[in-house]
C-alpha cells in the first residue's frame, strides 16, 4: 500500500451500520468536536499550535481543530490538545474540564471510545492593560442593560 493510501485509511474511521454500509469519520470532525469542547472550558485562552493561524488569516474562519491532534483508530481515538491558559487559572482545574469535555462529546457525537486526552500547556496569557479596561467596559454594560 503506498502512503497516500495510507494516510487516508488513518484519517478515516469506518462504523459498519447495516451490513455492508460504513460510515467514515475523519480525524477533523472528531478534532473540531474537542476544539468545540476546549472552547467552553474557562481558563483557556486559546488553543496553540499547527498552521491554523495562517489558515484562519486567509480564509476569515475560526479554525476549531488548531492546536488539537487526534488519532483515530477502528473504535477508538486518542486526542492531544495544546492550549495556552489565562493567567490565574488553575491549570489542574483546567485540564481537567478539557479532558472530561472532550471525552463526553467525541463519545456522545461518534461513539469512539476516547482512550487519552492529553493536554499540553504552551503557555500562560496575561492580560493587558487595555484587555483589562475592555472587560471592565463591557462588565458595566452588563449592568446598566
Amino acid at each position: 500500500m503506498d502512503d497516500k493510501n495510507e494516510a487516508i485509511e488513518n484519517q478515516e474511521q469506518e462504523v459498519s451500520v447495516m451490513g455492508n454500509d460504513t460510515i467514515k469519520i475523519s480525524n477533523e470532525v472528531v478534532a473540531t468536536y474537542a476544539g468545540i469542547a476546549v472552547s467552553e472550558v474557562e481558563g483557556v485562552y486559546a488553543t496553540a499550535g499547527g498552521f491554523a493561524g495562517i489558515t484562519e488569516a486567509i480564509s476569515g474562519k475560526k479554525n476549531l481543530s488548531k492546536g488539537i491532534k487526534v488519532e483515530v483508530g477502528e473504535k477508538s481515538t486518542k486526542i492531544d490538545v495544546n492550549i495556552i491558559v489565562e493567567y490565574g487559572a488553575r491549570i489542574p482545574d483546567v485540564a481537567y474540564e478539557i479532558q472530561t469535555r472532550i471525552k463526553k462529546s467525541v463519545e456522545t457525537m461518534t461513539d469512539l471510545k476516547v482512550l487519552e486526552v492529553n493536554v499540553h500547556v504552551q503557555g500562560v496569557h496575561k492580560m493587558t492593560e487595555k484587555e483589562l479596561e475592555k472587560q471592565q467596559d463591557n462588565a458595566n454594560e452588563n449592568e446598566e442593560g
